[in-house]
């Protein structure tokens, strides 16, 4: 029986702005505000959306404002799990940054780039997560349209810790492979958006493939 029947729109990003390139200069201010001694990230005491002391100088930032991550980085000691795949439904995931290559997932038992399913899960090249829109195994983030959301969302969840380069992750472990696993699903590249059967897709795939968090 049909309970429900939905028409099978496009979805589009929300906005059109673009990405900010994060200068040298600014690096520097920012590796002067607040400091966090549970990693040694530089750019860990301006995240003031994971830890909060109140002490960044602007009026916004009141201590305790924040995700109170560190408390669970210290006192449940927990920082990470790398038997938890986490799926980013978004653009594209950079694979190849420096504070996310040892936190992406891999699909051991596919070859990258390869134009055949060599898993033979339905999906062919996917070593990282699968791109739904150009609809292959590539994960694209060079569109000039493209804004980096993809990789900051990951970053947020998964960026190394403790590896002394920019910023944590939530789940980002200690800096010896002991962070979760990002599984990139790209809904969105360059101004090209999916349908929602293809969001579906995307996250039937996440789950058969081993997220547990999408």
């Amino acid at each position: 029986e049909v309970s429900r029947v939905e028409f099978n729109r496009t979805l589009k990003r929300a906005t059109e702005k673009k990405a900010v390139p994060l200068t040298m200069e600014k690096v520097r201010q920012l590796t002067k505000s607040a400091a966090v001694p549970t990693f040694d990230d530089p750019l860990l005491g301006y995240q003031w959306h994971l830890v909060n002391n109140g002490d960044l100088g602007a009026t916004k930032f009141i201590k305790g404002a924040d995700v109170q991550v560190e408390k669970a980085w210290t006192e449940l000691d927990c920082k990470g799990d790398p038997s938890i795949i986490v799926a980013v439904l978004d653009e594209g995931v950079d694979v190849s940054h420096p504070d996310l290559q040892a936190s992406m997932w891999v699909n051991e038992g596919e070859i990258w780039k390869s134009h055949e399913d060599n898993d033979g899960n339905g999906y062919a090249g996917d070593v990282h997560g699968y791109n739904f829109v150009s609809k292959h195994g590539v994960i694209s983030t060079d569109s000039r349209y493209d804004t980096g959301h993809g990789t900051h969302v990951a970053g947020v969840i998964a960026a190394v810790n403790n590896n002394g380069y920019a910023v944590c992750g939530i789940a980002g472990g200690t800096g010896n492979g002991d962070g979760v696993k990002i599984m990139s699903i790209q809904i969105f590249e360059g101004e090209e958006g999916c349908y929602t059967h293809q969001i579906a897709k995307g996250v039937k795939y996440a789950a058969d493939n081993g997220a547990v968090i999408i």
